[in-house]
């Protein structure tokens, strides 16, 4: 298994996604197009102007005028390069180029120690201590940033890198849940906030249905990163894309099992396949569909309601009707109702797992007070001239 790797595009800053998932990368880490801005240069201009002055006003090593100058100049651009590649370099090896050349100058100096304990003449010693100062500090210094690139502090590496057993448990989003589009609903309402995971198999198979040849498909795609970059607009949202490599043939609803048991995370799905196999193993899942059912409102045995018959029904006599939150309603008695809106009385209610389903019979009270009483007279008989 490969190790955890965090982006955070998720901001009210965030940039437009396309199809394409690299899009979904901050645009505060794009370097600016014209170089960098004018504080920038205001300081390397300063530096290089105050030393060539110091130069030319202390004159080091009997340089005057312009020599001195040069001499200035030529240590701003060393400063400038050292400045550079130490912009280059990683913190681990900044940290043990210092550490290295610290311990180099320590060395140095008890040879020095004992070099002044010996006979030599002075110009040995000098050249010995003056040696062994700069071969010293050389070596550690570059030793111990080429060592220090391969040492990983713990806080570090806890910060950079977490380990499977101290990944946050997040919530992980699906392609379902997201081409759906009702999350986003959702999180828009601050029921669901915090941190949402977008692993990087589930964005790529989102930009496979985004550029299918299928027109309904590439719709529904497209509609998935038009979801995601809106969430991405919340505040008080973070959006995670999430680097994980998996070995093998696995598919997206496998991988995403696995990343979800490893990391103690919930699943955010519509796919009833998958919420059923991630049940029976024991991870927790968070299906809209199921929050749609539990949100609809409750009908009680016994109450009225004016409905629409549509359609026929299974059996002979009834009529089904749809509510406007999509909830079917099977009537006896209403086959020969169908485009009619009719009274009915509520008998039972059963719960599926696709919903809701009501049951009911005609209101005959309603019914009675709908068509017109057959006890009035028909209208009275013409009588001849």
């Amino acid at each position: 298994m490969g190790q955890w790797r965090f982006q955070n595009p998720g901001s009210a800053q965030s940039p437009s996604i396309s199809s394409n998932p690299d899009h979904l990368r901050s645009s505060a880490s794009t370097p600016p197009a014209f170089g960098h801005s004018w504080a920038f240069w205001a300081v390397r201009v300063a530096l290089i102007s105050v030393s060539a002055l110091l130069c030319y006003n202390l004159g080091p090593f009997g340089f005057r005028g312009l020599p001195a100058v040069g001499l200035g100049f030529l240590m701003a651009m060393v400063i400038l390069l050292a400045e550079l590649r130490m912009r280059r370099a990683e913190i681990s090896g900044l940290m043990g180029g210092a550490l290295g050349g610290v311990l180099g100058l320590l060395a140095s100096l008890l040879i020095t120690l004992v070099v002044s304990r010996t006979s030599e003449p002075e110009a040995t010693k000098s050249f010995l201590e003056f040696s062994s100062l700069f071969a010293l500090g050389y070596l550690g210094l570059v030793i111990g940033s080429c060592k220090g690139q391969h040492f990983r502090p713990t806080a570090l590496s806890e910060s950079a890198e977490l380990p499977d057993c101290e990944f946050p448990p997040m919530k992980l989003l699906d392609t379902s849940a997201l081409i759906d589009g009702r999350i986003a609903d959702i999180c828009e309402t601050h029921f669901l906030d915090g941190t949402l995971g977008v692993p990087r198999f589930v964005l790529h198979e989102l930009q496979l249905v985004a550029d299918s040849s299928d027109t309904l498909k590439r719709q529904r795609g497209r509609r998935g990163l038009e979801v995601l970059q809106r969430m991405q607009k919340m505040p008080w949202l973070e959006i995670r894309i999430l680097e994980k490599e998996f070995s093998g043939g696995a598919t997206v609803d496998q991988k995403l099992l696995e990343l979800a048991r490893e990391s103690d995370s919930k699943i955010v799905t519509n796919d009833f396949n998958l919420n059923k196999v991630a049940r029976v193993q024991g991870i927790p899942v968070l299906n809209v569909n199921e929050l749609a059912n539990a949100m609809k409102p409750a009908v009680l045995p016994g109450e009225s309601m004016r409905v629409l018959i549509v359609r026929e029904g299974k059996e002979s006599t009834q009529g089904v009707a749809y509510l406007e939150d999509g909830t079917m309603v099977v009537v006896d008695g209403a086959r020969r109702s169908i485009n009619r809106t009719i009274d009915i009385v509520v008998t039972s209610m059963h719960q599926t797992p696709a919903g809701k389903m009501i049951f009911g019979r005609i209101d005959e009270r309603g019914e009675a007070l709908a068509r017109p009483s057959s006890s009035l007279p028909a209208s009275p008989p013409a009588y001849p001239g």
